[in-house]
């Protein structure tokens, strides 16, 4: 696990500053990934609407659809927040809405693997990292037969739908917590929550089901592509996380720029500034 960032270079982990400069695929290349299928038409504007994508719909895109427990949401929270904090250089997780953004996305296809394939043989133990390694089925018979190094599979390998493997994930976190220092995750001071969640990131945790691996790994993608994704989807509140990189949004043409020899800085635009064009 990559320690969360700090907000001063002098601290342990990755700074915000260096982060955001070595994850600059991530503004272009996860907003067209894994997550945004299904959701899109959901949150539109209807014709006629402002369209001011700096502001949010606060009472739309901040309301639970996955998680009825407010207890488990607020572990999700905490978790998400800890993986992309608040610092100097801008809002964390929290503030860009990245735990509402999951919520969504798990409440949609998605979340529930509506377009995948979930039947069996399932070689996941529990024990093992998130996409399961399984050994190569050619076997080395040789001196180094001890040391090969096993083939990964496509996908983890569960049964469990992705909102599965959240709900479990933040009952783990919890459980976790109460058992190592007594009091819930989001209570926990910033390096006691690092310490359980670099647990599941190594896979030492305890999960029914699934690898803690394979949870970890899904909250850690999710989170970020929470911050950086088209608001449209509920997170990347006010396009602040575009803002952090200054990224200026999708855009339709660039044709009335693209000779001019000035550098341009632009205003960042969400899908929702072209509705009703």
């Amino acid at each position: 696990m990559t320690e969360p960032r700090q907000p001063e270079d002098t601290q342990k982990g990755i700074s915000r500053r260096n982060f955001m400069k070595n994850t600059g695929l991530l503004a272009g290349g996860l907003v067209g990934g894994s997550l945004f299928g299904g959701l899109l038409t959901n949150q539109l504007q209807k014709p006629g609407e402002p369209t001011d994508s700096g502001k949010e719909v606060g009472h739309l895109l901040e309301a639970r659809t996955f998680f009825s427990n407010g207890e488990d949401f607020l572990i999700l929270s905490a978790a998400t927040e800890r993986i992309f904090p608040k610092d100097d250089l801008g809002p964390g997780a929290i503030e860009l809405g990245v735990p509402y953004f999951i919520d969504r996305q798990l409440a949609g296809e998605w979340g529930m693997n509506g377009k995948e394939y979930m039947k069996g043989p399932f070689l996941q133990t529990g024990t093992v990292d998130a996409y399961e390694s399984q050994a190569d089925t050619n076997q080395d018979t040789g001196p180094n037969a001890d040391t090969q190094v096993p083939t990964p599979a496509v996908r983890y390998q569960t049964p469990m739908t992705r909102g599965d493997i959240f709900l479990e994930g933040v009952h783990a976190l919890e459980k976790t917590a109460q058992e190592k220092f007594e009091t819930n995750f989001p209570k926990l001071e910033p390096e006691q929550q690092d310490e359980i969640l670099q647990m599941f990131d190594d896979g030492k945790a305890k999960m029914n089901g699934v690898a803690s691996t394979t949870f970890f790994n899904l909250l850690l993608q999710t989170t970020i592509e929470g911050a950086y994704a088209d608001p449209v989807y509920g997170g990347n509140r006010n396009m602040e996380g575009w803002r952090m990189k200054e990224f200026p949004g999708p855009r339709m043409s660039y044709t009335a720029d693209i000779e001019k020899e000035d550098f341009i800085v632009m205003k960042p635009e969400s899908l929702r500034n072209y509705q009703g064009h």
